[in-house]
């Protein structure tokens, strides 16, 4: 059974310690822990188990904020998500009304979850931390409402439907614009980590992949996704979860133009002023964290280190080959130096197979033993005389330079050729790759193409027409079409 190619690219992910010192120190973060920590036997809530208005100018000279209207929103923001993490715990307040007419109010003491930001695991933080990370994600795509007073009927009733806003769509647009982000952080073997900006980000969800000039229509679709974006960034940056560089407030004059900058190619310098944003460490955490919860498969570095030899090979069967190198020296540090032969041992028997994802799983059982280091020459030697792996395991000791390597028998050679050129097809190399591949094997052995299809091997027909399709040289293209057809008689395909 062959491996199926993952969805998403595999992520590394920063330790969980070092996620969880990110997490401490996000800015919205900090400010509810220290809240958590100053609310008294005195402090008193509401019925949504916000803080009472008239403590609100304390509680934000106790962060450092000045005790006007920005002050206070800051505190009451800091207050619900220390309610929502369990930092604190709410006393709903009894129903009726104080003598002084005023509503009645609510008490609250510390929850659970404060004391194990200091005596908890790293891990314990970062489920704290996600909890956080979900309260917010549900403000940044609650409804924008710029008059709810018009919202609200004679008999105090809330008239929802005048929102014109659809919780599961507005909840898909924003999960779909950081899947992006995350799949460009990913970019590259993970070397895409540079700033994204926001006009490509919003065009990304709206404008159609075949679409060459943009409408009018769209572009304005672009704009208002755009400025949705920008506040929405504006309440995640605090999480923790992005840097942002908000569109800059002198642009806001015309609809349109900062879609425009997105499609038509403004200079760098212009886009930047047009919101830039870049996922964080902790952001891939995070965003990796909720897709799991979706169950969408999102692997990370890491995923297989415990894992048998024959799930390391298929699970970094399509993986960049800086993340697969990263993945199998994981796998072989959790078995130590006294492990050697035994792990060589696994991945050996784990590639043996004659399925579809074989010859991948031989490709990357020979690059897991490369870096096995010469301790797994026992194990190697033990394989020399099987059809399957005794040509590798004469390639892993001719490259080390080991002494008394039987020859190959000639159709060992055969085989490991059909067997290297299927395992690259599979992977879907560069193609200038794999024509040097195919023309520098076929070049090897005077009569390649005269032998080559009587080899007994599952991809013996595919192979051959993949090099006749491949080759520079015609006639050697035109050999290989001709043993292919040579080898599908063979077996009465």
């Amino acid at each position: 059974m062959s491996a199926e190619r993952p969805i998403l690219p595999p992520v590394r992910l920063h330790s969980e310690a070092e996620l969880a010192r990110d997490a401490l120190a996000a800015p919205l973060f900090v400010r509810a822990v220290r809240l958590a920590r100053w609310a008294g036997p005195d402090a008193r809530v509401g019925a949504g188990g916000e803080l009472a208005e008239a403590q609100l100018p304390a509680a934000a000279e106790h962060l450092g904020l000045t005790a006007d209207e920005d002050g206070a929103a800051y505190a009451s923001e800091a207050w619900r998500l220390a309610v929502d993490t369990g930092l604190l715990d709410v006393t709903d307040p009894e129903e009726g009304e104080l003598p002084d007419g005023s509503d009645a109010e609510g008490t609250v003491t510390a929850g659970e979850n404060l004391a194990l930001l200091t005596t908890g695991s790293p891990q314990d933080i970062l489920g704290i931390w996600l909890d956080g990370l979900d309260a917010v994600y549900a403000d940044a795509t609650a409804p924008v409402l710029d008059d709810f007073a018009d919202l609200v009927g004679e008999d105090g009733s809330i008239d929802f439907d005048a929102l014109d806003w659809d919780p599961e769509a507005e909840a898909e647009f924003l999960d779909g614009v950081l899947g992006n982000l995350y799949l460009l952080t990913l970019a590259d073997n993970g070397t895409g980590d540079g700033p994204v900006p926001l006009p490509a980000l919003a065009a990304s969800m709206i404008v159609p992949d075949d679409m060459g000039e943009p409408t009018d229509d769209i572009l304005e679709q672009v704009s208002e996704a755009m400025m949705r974006l920008d506040d929405q960034f504006r309440l995640l940056e605090p999480i923790g979860i992005v840097e942002y560089q908000p569109v800059d407030e002198a642009l806001m004059v015309e609809e349109g133009d900062a879609a425009d900058a997105s499609v038509t190619g403004a200079d760098e310098e212009d886009v930047t002023r047009y919101g830039m944003v870049r996922l964080t460490p902790l952001g891939l955490y995070g965003i990796r964290a909720r897709m799991l919860e979706a169950g969408v498969d999102a692997p990370a570095v890491g995923d297989l280190a415990d894992k048998g030899a024959g799930a390391l090979l298929d699970g970094i069967a399509y993986y960049p080959e800086a993340t697969a190198r990263a993945e199998i020296q994981l796998w072989l540090a959790g078995r130590g130096a006294e492990g050697a032969v035994p792990a060589a041992a696994e991945l050996l028997a784990a590639a043996r197979g004659t399925d579809q994802g074989a010859p991948l799983r031989r490709l990357h059982c020979q690059q897991a033993l490369a870096l096995a280091g010469a301790e797994a020459e026992p194990a190697v030697r033990a394989v020399l005389g099987d059809q399957e792996l005794g040509g590798l395991a004469r390639v892993w000791l001719a490259e080390r330079g080991a002494a008394d390597v039987p020859a190959p028998p000639e159709a060992m050679i055969f085989w490991l050729a059909v067997d290297t050129i299927a395992a690259q097809l599979d992977a879907d190399g560069e193609l200038d790759e794999l024509q040097g591949l195919v023309e520098g094997l076929s070049a090897q052995h005077s009569g390649f193409f005269d032998e080559v299809w009587r080899v007994d091997h599952p991809a013996t027909a595919d192979v051959l027409e993949a090099m006749g399709r491949l080759h520079s040289d015609k006639k050697a293209a035109k050999d290989a079409r001709k043993a292919a057809f040579k080898a599908r008689s063979r077996v009465g395909d």
